[in-house]
């Protein structure tokens, strides 16, 4: 199968090529730069550029059987300062994808969407697909739109989109400037001696789900006959009081931790129903929260 995947050099992205290609499919990777902590691949072929750009898309897009849009160009700490750019850089340049797609009749993509800030503060824990999307940030509110549009294109066009909602990922290749991942941001200024900066305190709950049983669960839908939309998550929640308590049994370090007002951006409890993607794929996380914090570090320090 001839794969695109936007967005592939990135930390998700990247490994969701190493599941794809193990697997022996045909990988192109369509992104605005390189990976930043591995060198090229043998055997995948590479196109850079701007999603807003449609000739460049509608050359990556030949031959393919299917789309992984996973690119993104903010985060939701950076999405509100800008909305405007928000939607320009990430609603609007799917819309031009979507019309390359039509163009060229490729029909099935996976959308990286997101389970953490789609729904805002929850009614319910945990929380199903099926609950009212209320994003308080704008990088909730574009995944909200583009979603709508995957099933408007559904409805017009026989697009055959698969929505899989992440909770908050983390592992080995993920950034660690402090703009997104906590738990990337923590281990990063453990290792590098500098403070632990906790908005609120501490009691903020996330769900959090490794990045390989992300990837896997992606491979999983894409080469699925079904669309719609899946929550991706661990299934239960570590607050981030909880998670400081397991950076410090794992990695042996007591770091300073410092407390600052709440951000008013910030969801105050995630944790995601995950039985729908159990029934339909068969699919469970694999890696422990512990585990994964583990893998994590020792990618970091080997750095």
């Amino acid at each position: 199968m001839k794969v695109l995947i936007l967005g592939g050099n990135g930390f998700i992205g990247s490994h969701l090529v190493d599941r794809l290609s193990a697997t022996g499919n045909s990988i192109r990777v369509f992104d605005r730069f390189p990976e930043h902590f591995r060198q090229p691949l043998p055997n995948i072929e590479y196109h850079f550029g701007n999603m807003g750009d449609a000739f460049a898309l509608a050359e990556a897009l030949t031959d393919i059987d299917i789309v992984y849009h996973l690119a993104c160009t903010t985060v939701p700490s950076t999405s509100n300062t800008n909305p405007v750019a928000d939607v320009q850089d990430n609603l609007l340049s799917t819309l031009v994808l979507l019309d390359q797609m039509i163009k060229q009749g490729v029909k099935r993509i996976v959308f990286l969407s997101s389970g953490g800030t789609v729904y805002g503060n929850p009614l319910s824990l945990p929380i199903p697909e099926e609950h009212p999307l209320r994003p308080i940030c704008s990088y909730g509110v574009v995944k909200v739109a583009i979603e709508n549009y995957l099933f408007m294109y559904q409805q017009l066009h026989g697009l055959e989109p698969v929505i899989i909602r992440p909770s908050n990922p983390y592992g080995p290749r993920q950034g660690h400037l402090g703009l997104q991942g906590l738990i990337a941001t923590f281990l990063n200024n453990i290792k590098n001696g500098k403070p632990l900066t906790v908005w609120g305190d501490g009691s903020v709950v996330r769900d959090f789900l490794y990045v390989s049983d992300l990837a896997g669960l992606c491979m999983e839908a894409g080469s699925s006959h079904q669309t719609g939309v899946f929550n991706a998550g661990y299934g239960s929640g570590f607050s981030v009081k909880q998670v400081i308590e397991n950076i410090r049994e794992i990695t042996g370090i007591n770091p300073e931790v410092r407390y600052e007002h709440t951000r008013l951006f910030d969801v105050k409890e995630v944790v995601l129903d995950i039985s729908k993607c159990s029934n339909i794929f068969a699919w469970q996380p694999k890696i422990s929260f512990a585990d994964g914090l583990a893998k994590h570090w020792k990618w970091l320090v080997n750095l």
